[in-house]
């Protein structure tokens, strides 16, 4: 039979299954709150968009809880009951530290996985998954290397030179990614800004498309023309970007011209001709219609009127809607529209003027 007061190692065994009891223990009352957590919330497990339970956040760390690293530190816990040699004491302290910082470095990159993930679901850019693939590169790799200087720092080893090394590197490399590293921050912030998203059409410069993809480096755009047009995100939002896509209403303005046979009472009729028209046009908000100028061959209106629906192709629409209006008003008020001519006025056989006109 085992007898509990024999000694090993400076303590009895009874001491020692004390020990270890503490430690089992407490890795068992983290199993528990882990198992009951996952059944009470089993629900939880495929989150939806938009949801903002807190439970989400703490089942994602519980499910990053590994049970042999929370053994670590809960062995150099049971240990406090025993007296140990230096050597041992040295080597579960060690044990025990790095269990400790893998730990925490697991439920900070949980809580850094949760937070990408959240931001991925609810992010409405379609091409948001590849900036935030770069974003969870970077972050992890800032994470554990700062978890792995801290656990060193703490293990005794000097990490004062590494940092120092670690430094130089960094500056080395980003001097000579400084264009790549440029373009990578500026998708990051196409992403977290969200200037345009895939399917805006923008005006960039002298180029205007539809945006159907944003890289880490580029930024692509379709051409009405069917080419497609490839920017740097650097250059891209160095650049002033206008977005059609996000327009309330579309003001439309053009000019028309009538001859200057026109009498002054259809002149006066005019505007209000064409606000009637306008008006009756669906998802148009008529604006002003104003005798503006007196051109070379013709008296000129400036029409400015908005539609609510400010697609392209509905613009045109009720643009030629419009049109069409004006056209067949006009001709049936007896007024002409004007173009480029040339009046000649000849008397005797001799030219008098030769001037333009209509």
């Amino acid at each position: 039979m085992l007898d509990l007061t024999t000694v090993w190692l400076g303590n009895t065994l009874q001491d020692w299954s004390h020990a270890l009891l503490l430690a089992l223990s407490i890795n068992l009352l983290v199993a528990a709150i882990k198992w009951g957590a996952d059944r009470l919330w089993s629900d939880l497990r495929q989150p939806r968009s938009g949801q903002r339970d807190p439970r989400l956040f703490v089942v994602a760390m519980l499910r990053r809880t590994k049970q042999l690293l929370i053994f670590g530190v809960t062995l150099l816990i049971g240990t406090r009951l025993l007296t140990l040699a230096p050597h041992l004491e040295k080597g579960l302290v060690t044990l025990a530290t790095i269990s400790a910082f893998l730990q925490v470095g697991l439920w900070f990159s949980g809580a850094f996985n949760f937070w990408l993930d959240r931001y991925r679901q609810n992010s409405p850019t379609p091409g948001a998954a590849t900036s935030l693939a770069a974003v969870n590169f970077v972050g992890k790799m800032l994470l554990w290397t700062l978890i792995l200087l801290l656990m060193l720092d703490n293990l005794g080893v000097n990490v004062t030179a590494m940092v120092a090394g670690l430094g130089v590197g960094g500056i080395a490399v980003a001097l000579a990614v400084q264009n790549i590293l440029g373009d990578l921050f500026a998708s990051l912030s196409i992403v977290i800004d969200k200037p345009f998203v895939i399917g805006d059409v923008i005006t960039v410069d002298s180029f205007t498309g539809s945006v159907e993809h944003v890289g880490l480096k580029t930024t692509r755009l379709r051409s009405s023309t069917g080419e497609q047009i490839i920017m740097s995100n650097g250059d891209l939002l160095k650049s002033r970007i206008r977005n059609f896509k996000r327009m309330h209403e579309r003001r439309m303005l053009f000019t028309l011209g009538v001859v200057y046979q026109t009498s002054p009472e259809q002149l006066a009729r005019i505007p209000g001709i064409i606000r009637g028209i306008i008006e009756s046009v669906p998802n148009t908000r008529f604006e002003r219609a104003h005798f503006k100028t007196f051109g070379p061959s013709s008296l000129d209106f400036e029409v400015v009127f908005w539609i609510s629906n400010p697609l392209f192709d509905d613009s045109m629409d009720a643009l030629h809607t419009v049109n069409l209006a004006i056209f067949k008003r006009f001709g049936e008020e007896g007024i002409e529209f004007a173009y480029p001519t040339q009046t000649m006025i000849v008397q005797g056989g001799t030219l008098v003027e030769d001037k333009p006109g209509a």
